[in-house]
């Protein structure tokens, strides 16, 4: 695979691969490298009360773990057999101790979880996607929805395929959505626009199967360790309830690296299982001080190199795309701790109208969100993520349809959607760095275009395309050119590898695995990442550098009991609800 070295007027782009070790970072921030930076940090602080936390043991090491734990008072609260994990309560005074465990990997926070969602106002999608009169609709394509819930409705019919809520032990009960958030997101991907004027409210792939799996409570609030028991449970149940994608639009800030993240192994077993999963880069792109952009604000599960991360962009209400600009919110890369390149793509994501959950708190205590009695205004990353989503399932319908013996994978999908995504440009007509739109806006015409030509069956390294593909897509009257390129870890691809039954498309392949960013990269305006300042004291807003928290206070990636407190993490500008933003950026 070739390096792509990309001159543009403001800086010169090069990507060199190294390999930065994660214990250098817990050098710096002090602490034992088992405990991730939130747990140090109160271990330090002297913290005198208890944190529930997730424990990953050693293979054979789960029996034991049990006996240490039960013997010292801590409730197991949930087991998660696919990361050999546990959940529990334990005293902070206890955790370096438990930390030297012979059976312990590592302990991560049970951190909360929120959706990324902000108000908005009109505006659809299928045009600016170039979907226009597509027969394709998702048909036999099932989606795991881990969210809020899902109020049933016309919109869904008969496709929703179960509903499981994790915040009662995964209990199978009928559909419900206190929040709206998740209904919301699952109209994007797959409601019908029935209730609406000449279905203008469609989602992206009509008729998907909807397995709503629901993690969040009525403040679009939850915690990790349900997040992680329902990824678990749609991989373990992937081929009873036929699921093939799992969107995730939801997220928390970063607190270790990604091989001890057990929320990011957890979405790495879902690929390795076959399943595409579709995450939200997250809002929190601006400081809420000073309003200006950052760097590094990518949130887990975002930072997991086998997801497909999404960032959010504007359309304006208009199908052409010239006019597209990144939404200021959405977060960009580098990923905490690891560097690597985030997002992978961006998709509308601002002022899209979808199906309201009308018992949820959304429609219920924010009437502005309303658009009428069946639909409501959101925008974020949790939007982006739905459209991608939407856009994974029409990608797999149409390869199913030319060739059904031989599904394309997770890495193949991420590579088609970003070989064929179409670059952004701001208001001067530069193009946004690869760290804030990834490949570009996701183009779902010719992402099918390249899915209906791919024949799955050809050869490890040969041509795997049945006839040749122009590498540009005709949309709202504008010949817009691909971006040709695919992020492999912090390297950028120029050869046509998507054309190729590559062995980076085969499903035990981890994306860009142990790829992060070298000490000669210059990126954008002033914004320098490389070895003499890979975890600094400050993060520094607008043009110029970026570093990370010495532990002493908590603005990136700490933890902090009171949300008001935290200066960047799960806090953005506006009033709070439960984590998510609700009103315009």
């Amino acid at each position: 695979m070739l390096v792509k070295i990309i001159r543009a007027p403001h800086a010169l782009l090069v990507f060199v691969l190294v390999a930065v070790s994660s214990s250098a970072v817990h050098a710096q921030s002090g602490g034992s490298p088992r405990l991730d930076s939130a747990l140090s940090a109160s271990v330090r602080s002297g913290d005198a009360g208890t944190k529930q936390v997730i424990i990953r043991a050693t293979p054979t090491g789960i029996p034991g773990l049990r006996n240490v734990l039960q013997a010292a008072g801590n409730p197991i609260l949930r087991s998660h057999p696919i990361l050999n994990a546990l959940t529990t309560r334990v005293p902070v005074q206890a955790l370096e101790g438990l930390s030297r465990n012979p059976f312990v990997v590592s302990i991560s926070s049970d951190a909360p979880i929120n959706a990324q969602q902000t108000s908005s106002i009109d505006s659809t999608i299928r045009g600016t996607l170039g979907l226009g009169s597509s027969s394709l609709t998702g048909n036999r394509v099932g989606v795991a929805l881990i969210d809020s819930g899902l109020e049933p409705g016309p919109e869904f019919g008969d496709r929703i395929g179960g509903f499981y809520d994790f915040t009662q032990n995964g209990a199978a009960v009928a559909p419900t959505d206190l929040y709206g958030h998740g209904t919301h997101v699952a109209g994007l991907i797959a409601g019908d626009g029935g209730t609406s004027p000449g279905k203008r409210y469609r989602g992206v792939a009509s008729k998907a199967r909807l397995i709503a799996l629901k993690v969040l409570d009525q403040n679009g609030s939850g915690r990790t360790s349900d997040l992680i028991s329902a990824i678990e449970f749609a991989t373990t149940n992937k081929p009873q309830l036929g699921i093939d994608i799992i969107n995730l639009s939801l997220g928390h800030p970063i607190y270790e690296p990604a091989a001890t993240d057990p929320l990011v192994q957890a979405v790495e077993a879902a690929v390795r299982a076959g399943i595409v999963v579709v995450v939200s880069a997250g809002n929190v792109g601006l400081s809420p001080t000073t309003g200006l952009p950052g760097y590094a604000g990518v949130l887990s599960p975002g930072n997991a190199p086998s997801a497909i991360t999404v960032g959010a962009e504007k359309t304006f209400d208009t199908d052409r795309r010239s006019d597209d600009r990144i939404a200021p919110y959405s977060s960009r890369g580098p990923t905490w701790y690891d560097g690597r390149a985030k997002p992978d793509v961006v998709a509308p994501g601002h002022n899209l109208v979808s199906v309201a959950a009308t018992s949820g708190a959304l429609y219920q205590n924010y009437p502005s969100l309303r658009v009428d009695d069946n639909y409501m205004r959101l925008s974020g990353t949790s939007m982006a993520a739905a459209v991608v989503s939407g856009t994974v399932a029409l990608i797999l319908e149409a390869n199913r349809i030319a060739f059904p013996s031989a599904p394309l994978k997770p890495n193949a999908v991420k590579a088609i959607l970003q070989y064929t995504a179409l670059p952004v440009r701001d208001d001067q007509s530069v193009a946004y760095d690869y760290l804030t739109q990834g490949a570009g806006s996701v183009n779902a015409v010719g992402s099918v275009d390249v899915a209906w030509h791919i024949d799955t069956t050809m050869p490890l390294a040969s041509w795997w395309l049945t006839s040749n593909v122009d590498p540009y897509s005709q949309i709202a009257g504008q010949t817009l050119a691909w971006a040709e390129t695919i992020g492999w870890g912090n390297a950028l691809s120029e050869d046509p590898a998507v054309y190729y039954n590559e062995l980076a498309w085969t499903q035990n392949i981890v994306w860009g695995s142990n790829i992060v960013w070298g000490s000669n990269i210059v990126w954008g305006n002033n914004i320098v990442w490389g070895s003499n300042i890979v975890w600094g004291n400050n993060i520094v807003w607008g043009n110029s550098v970026i570093g990370a928290t010495d532990g002493s206070s908590t603005t990136w990636g700490m933890a902090s009991d009171t949300p008001s407190s935290t200066v960047w993490g799960a806090l953005a500008s506006g009033a709070l609800s439960g984590g998510a933003i609700l009103t315009s950026p």
